[in-house]
């Protein structure tokens, strides 16, 4: 089976890739048990030295890395070059930090010498998606390297450069050969892969299918895994919020990665009081937003990362249309199209859309809207804020928007999700955990939890 790099601004094939044979897994599989046996005991202060290197590879390429991923998911140049700006942050934060995260823990019992002993399980596999297709790989895997793991990432069919490039940051670094490796497979091989003793665990960002199968797999080996599925983030703007503030924090959050985050804002719980105001200003917000080239200057919107996610996204938007309710503005694709180049026609190019007044029973009350999107709903309380806001099956993340003290601890208390902005968008930290909870995923990436996932926590008992 092939694996292709097409750009979605252009629908050109940039190139394709050979997926590995059979032999060819089963020497990667060979070469990162063999060298898991040396790298785990190398030391802290070594792997923080290999960990510095690949943050220092990293911004001396972010150019070229981000326009790599520019032309195999269409997300802007400046968030590229940003994205690759964060993965060296992570990189340094946890050479920086991960001795004192995996430091032995000592306990107070009837014991000699009691303590918790922090030990690396092997080899990790990441199944990675394509929206993030730098971020999502480094923030799995910087913790896991310093903890002495080795790590096999079988990334999105779509970014096969951007998983071949990550691989060689690592050997740049100068990290042993069979640290960390790309698998060029596809998505049907994966659970023969973690059947396979040589992998102890797995991490996956995606869908949620695709985390029910990997876990499933997992499962049925009795093998850790990690999830960090999907989300639709509520974004709550009560009556005593600083509105402006919140309108201009609103359409960011809504357009990272051209809409195309799982933890970007998507439904829009707005008071009554303030909505009409809230409404217009979302929509000056929109339509100042400029769709085209991703690679292009001034360009706020690329287009979506492949064909089928453009679809979806359209299907979604006009039953919801059909069913009553109301584009502030966008929802027409033959339009943006109509005013986009020649070379660009052919792209996954998505309006800026704004739904309101949308009535029961739309796919806007548990369906996940992959893209530049909002839906907006109204209400009348923070109870009904509060209560619209978990009546989906998912929860990431959540911002709420008030100035009330009251207010701020009943969101911070009653919103289902795994994290909760005040006045602020949400978005993940190194040093700060991250993951959700329902069929959002389960387990957690960054801080010192993140880093605590994929590591046998050990009892020791002296007497």
């Amino acid at each position: 089976m092939g694996i292709a790099s097409i750009n979605p601004a252009t629908g050109e094939t940039i190139q394709e890739f050979a997926a590995l044979s059979d032999s060819e897994l089963e020497q990667k599989l060979t070469k990162a048990a063999a060298t898991f046996e040396t790298y785990k005991t190398t030391t802290f202060a070594q792997r923080a030295t290999w960990l510095h290197g690949a943050a220092q590879v990293l911004e001396d390429n972010k150019q070229a890395y981000g326009q790599m991923m520019t032309l195999e998911m269409g997300k802007t140049l400046g968030s590229a070059i940003a994205e690759v700006e964060k993965c060296a942050w992570v990189c340094r934060f946890y050479a920086d930090n991960a001795a004192s995260f995996l430091a032995d823990a000592p306990a107070t019992t009837d014991a000699n010498r009691s303590f918790v002993r922090y030990q690396p399980l092997g080899a990790i596999l990441a199944v990675m998606p394509w929206n993030f297709p730098f971020w999502q790989v480094f923030r799995f895997a910087a913790p896991a390297l310093m903890a002495g793991n080795v790590g096999l990432l079988k990334h999105a069919s779509n970014v096969p450069q951007c998983a071949l490039a990550i691989e060689e940051v690592f050997q740049k670094a100068g990290l042993p050969d069979g640290a960390f490796q790309t698998l060029l497979i596809g998505a049907s091989r994966i659970a023969d892969l973690v059947a396979d003793d040589r992998i102890k665990a797995a991490a996956l960002t995606g869908s949620e299918p695709a985390g029910a199968s990997l876990a499933s797999a997992c499962g049925r080996q009795i093998k850790k895994t990690v999830l960090e599925l999907g989300g639709t983030d509520p974004f709550v703007v009560m009556a005593s919020a600083d509105v402006e503030a919140a309108i201009k924090t609103a359409a960011t959050a809504r357009m990272i990665n051209n809409g195309q985050s799982c933890i970007a804002a998507k439904r829009f719980i707005v008071a009554e009081s303030i909505a009409d105001r809230f409404e217009a200003g979302l929509r000056e917000q929109f339509a100042a937003l400029k769709v085209g080239d991703p690679m292009a200057e001034g360009v706020t919107v690329g287009p979506l990362a492949t064909p089928s996610i453009c679809e979806e996204l359209a299907a979604q938007v006009q039953t919801c249309l059909d069913q009553g309710a109301t584009a502030l503005i966008g929802g027409d694709v033959a339009a943006l199209k109509a005013q986009l180049p020649e070379e660009l026609q052919a792209g996954n190019f998505f309006p800026p859309t704004i739904l309101t007044q949308i009535p029961p029973g739309t796919p806007a009350d548990q369906e996940e809207f992959f893209g530049p999107v909002a839906l907006v709903f109204r209400v009348a309380s923070l109870d009904e804020a509060i209560k619209i806001a978990n009546s989906t099956p998912l929860g990431l993340g959540a911002s709420g928007w008030s100035q009330d003290p009251d207010e701020q601890e009943r969101m911070i208390n009653e919103l289902e999700a795994g994290a909760v902005f005040i006045n602020s968008l949400v978005k993940s930290d190194p040093r700060l955990p991250f993951g959700g909870i329902k069929r959002s995923g389960y387990g957690r990436e960054l801080g010192i939890q993140g880093i605590h996932e994929f590591v046998n926590i050990k009892t020791v008992w002296v007497q």
